[in-house]
């Protein structure tokens, strides 16, 4: 090679590598890095039943329609849709500009356009009994004997998907945002099979580019997607998300700490204390260089009660009485109890069943808070004082509750109240609530979808446990007579006030004692900006932004 084509040859070589690190560079700024502690199995929307899956997948699909951060529904794929006045037929008038990604599934290897008859095969796929989705129950209300429907579903062209259930359910459209519901294309899952969730093809803000099971999971921008910002910029900001998978969560904790990851969700016992003041404030050292959001979790956590007298024990039949559970409820500070066991790293519940972070329920009181005066009253009326004390009660939990019953135990006994703890391993405790074994439990419910009906159907009489979630066999014909009626209303604002009589009925007799309300924590490094919080603790990053810290 002459002189003069060496100089050519490395100062083309020099611009190569210019290139190439301009690129890592402008990558490695506007990636966006989270770790799942608890791995990937799969991202098929099919078995997304937890956080871990629902994340990622969440980022690689899309459904009709979503939840905005304040849970209420909007259009995704779905542009408008209406409902009959009978609630039984919703009918959806889909976008003509969104399309799957570029795949080899497809004969020009380009992603082609979803169309309504893409739901009525996803709808009918997570219905499937072979294909064995955890997501059946989402769809169960649909009409599927009807003979103009497949399974409930009806695509009279490429833009219109008609809907028929067997009931008016108006919950229904929030049971659609979930992943279970998101649109597949029938080619990738014949192509693909069972490999399909390790070769997901979606319309989401993202796409699968790269996974090594056990150590990184890479998806790239989506340059298709058909959302857009309200200055009408493209969605997604982020060129890419990059997820490890580091089981241990200190050394997680670690790895943000030293900017190797951007986000961290929840708080782990071990990294408690280091990063949250007592009060469960961001610790000042950190504030140059994390962020910390917070705000309400769709979950309540409680201490149920077994009101079936054929199901209790001849010696705790004194917690049929309305008074004792009452005066139990009352005898222990839910505010203390979260500052000093929980850093407030959750709500004490001081209202009903129903969490302080669903619509229409923030600040609801009935009438059962901390009086240790009026507890004991309640004793006394309930003949229980003096010699005549009330018996012993046994609480069933697991021994990650144990710290908040101790300090319950302790609180109960300034009032009379004896309180024995029987700590059970987690597969024996479940055993046992299912089957009426357990007078007194800890129990918690999170919401499918957020709405009050998913924890009022928790004391449907057609839901005693073993066969539904009613664990303390709570059985009132008012009751019932109320939900029937909610359940015949389409609008959120109507149903309300059914829906606050029948919170107000299960707590105010204190067949649940709810303990708190949980609590969204997020950390970010101060380079994210756009991660917002919601009650159902999604993880949305369509509109992420990651900046460049020197």
């Amino acid at each position: 090679m002459n002189q003069s084509l060496s100089k050519v040859f490395c100062f083309i070589s020099s611009l190569l590598i210019i290139s190439c690190s301009n690129e890592t560079e402008r990558l490695s700024t506007n990636v966006f890095r989270y770790n799942e502690s608890k791995g990937i199995t799969s991202l098929d929307p099919a078995y997304a039943r937890n956080l871990a899956l629902i994340w990622p997948v969440s980022q690689i699909f899309n459904g009709l329609v979503q939840f905005s951060d304040s849970l209420t529904v909007e259009p995704s794929i779905a542009k408008r849709w209406s409902i009959s006045p009978d609630g039984l037929t919703y009918t959806f008038y889909l976008r003509n500009d969104v399309y799957f990604h570029d795949s080899p599934v497809f004969k020009s290897g380009k992603g082609r356009r979803a169309t309504a008859q893409d739901f009525v095969y996803s709808f009918g796929r997570i219905l499937n009994p072979t294909t064995a989705s955890p997501g059946m129950w989402v769809l169960s209300v649909l009409d599927r004997e009807n003979p103009n429907y497949e399974n409930g579903c009806y695509a009279p062209n490429d833009s219109t998907l008609v809907l028929k259930l067997k009931k008016p359910f108006p919950p229904f459209l929030g049971l659609l945002c979930m992943p279970y519901c998101y649109v597949v294309p029938h080619e990738a899952v014949s192509f693909y099979g069972k490999d399909f969730g390790h070769n997901p093809v979606g319309t989401g803000p993202f796409y699968l580019k790269l996974w090594r099971d056990g150590e990184k999971l890479v998806l790239r921008k989506n340059p298709n997607y058909f959302e857009v910002d309200e200055l009408g910029n493209r969605l997604p900001y982020l060129e890419a998300v990059s997820i490890s998978f580091i089981p241990d969560k200190q050394s997680e904790f670690l790895e943000f700490v030293n900017g190797k990851i951007d986000f961290l969700s929840g708080v782990n016992a071990a990294s408690k204390d280091e990063i949250l003041t007592r009060s469960g404030r961001l610790n000042p050292k950190y504030s140059d260089k994390v962020k910390m959001v917070t705000g309400p979790y769709l979950n309540t956590e409680y201490i149920g009660i077994l009101i079936d007298s054929a199901k209790l024990p001849g010696n705790q039949r004194f917690l049929l009485d309305e008074r004792v559970r009452k005066a139990i409820a009352m005898s222990f500070d839910k505010e203390k109890m979260m500052l000093y066991l929980r850093s407030n790293l959750g709500y004490p519940a001081n209202g009903g069943f129903v969490p302080s972070g669903m619509p229409g329920f923030t600040d609801v009181n009935y009438g059962l808070a901390y009086n240790p005066l009026q507890a004991m009253q309640l004793l006394e009326q309930a003949g229980y004082s003096g010699k005549n004390a009330l018996p012993e009660i046994t609480v069933s939990t697991t021994d990650d509750y144990l710290d908040l019953f101790e300090f319950i135990q302790n609180q109960l006994s300034t009032v009379g109240i004896k309180l024995n703890i029987d700590v059970l391993p987690g597969a024996a405790y479940r055993e046992m609530l299912a089957n009426g074994k357990l007078p007194v439990f800890r129990g918690s419910w999170i919401a499918d979808y957020p709405d009050p009906e998913n924890y009022l159907a928790c004391f449907l009489t057609d839901n005693f446990a073993p066969n539904g979630p009613n664990y303390s066999h709570f059985s009132s014909v008012q009751f019932e007579m109320l939900y029937r009626k909610a359940m015949s209303l389409t609008s959120y604002d109507q149903r309300l006030p059914y829906y606050h009589s029948l919170d107000s009925i299960v707590t105010s007799k204190a067949i649940v004692i709810p303990l708190y309300y949980d609590k969204v924590v997020r950390f970010t490094s101060a380079r994210v900006d756009g991660i917002g919080v919601n009650p159902m603790n999604f993880l949305v990053l369509k509109k992420v932004k990651v900046k460049s810290i020197k």
